[in-house]
């Protein structure tokens, strides 16, 4: 005689962490200060400091996220000022 089976009960469900919307500034260094808003309608990202009102605009996608952003805004910092040396040169 065989053995009955036990009822395997479903693998649990994993919980998903949301992302930030709310980030720190690149210029006055304030924590929390940076909103990003995604206008899907007109594809358009935009991230706005409450504190220096320095603010960035890119075009969105649908798969964009507030990080994708802000993200694209230091990126955009990054290049326009470069890191100078560090060695003196």
């Amino acid at each position: 005689m065989g053995k009955r089976k036990s009822r395997a009960k479903p693998p649990p469900k994993k919980r998903i962490d949301k992302l930030d919307t709310v980030f720190t500034c690149p210029f006055c260094s304030h924590g929390s200060s940076v909103e990003c808003r995604i206008d899907k309608k007109n594809s358009i990202g935009e991230a706005v400091c409450n504190i220096c009102k320095a603010s960035f605009s890119t075009t969105a996608t649908t798969l964009s996220e507030p990080i994708d952003i802000y993200s694209e805004w230091i990126d955009e910092c990054e290049r326009v000022n470069p890191p100078e040396a560090k060695d003196g040169k």
